[in-house]
């Protein structure tokens, strides 16, 4: 494969394949970061807002988004604050990511968010902020839409 994912033309659509950790559908626009999130102390459940400093989505809510990122960081608390942000309606719609801890694997259950890993292709070369991205859960599938750039 080229490391852009599969890709159809007549589309324009990237299409990634990875292992589903949480069944569902769920598509929306892409946040992206190169960072690992910190759940306790990093975002603010409330509002979805990633809080932690130096981290360069901080101030940016991922409430209704495609999360894609690397991993979790910190303790066990991910779970506790990402599940407090889903009953808060403030969680990610999805949530994209290259490395599968326990704590992340709680994480997306609690949130009830589609959730795929082991990809392919990195989702952080292929897809960015913006893009517009559908995930399949169940079958571990996601296709990507790239944002017009002007």
């Amino acid at each position: 494969m080229s490391g852009q994912g599969s890709s159809t033309a007549a589309t324009g659509i990237i299409v990634l394949q990875g292992r589903g950790i949480v069944g569902g559908h769920a598509e929306g626009e892409a946040l992206v970061t190169r960072d690992r999130i910190s759940g306790w102390g990093g975002i603010d459940p409330r509002t979805g807002t990633v809080i932690e400093t130096r981290h360069e989505l901080r101030g940016i809510s991922f409430a209704g988004k495609v999360l894609v990122f690397p991993g979790a960081k910190g303790s066990s608390g991910w779970s506790g604050q990402f599940h407090i942000a889903r009953i808060s309606g403030m969680a990610p719609a999805a949530m994209l990511f290259n490395e599968m801890t326990t704590k992340i694997a709680l994480g997306a259950v609690v949130t009830h968010a589609p959730s795929v890993t082991d990809f392919d292709v990195d989702p952080l070369s292929v897809i960015e902020t913006g893009d517009w991205v559908r995930v399949d859960g169940d079958l571990g599938r996601v296709e990507v839409t790239k944002r017009t750039r002007g």
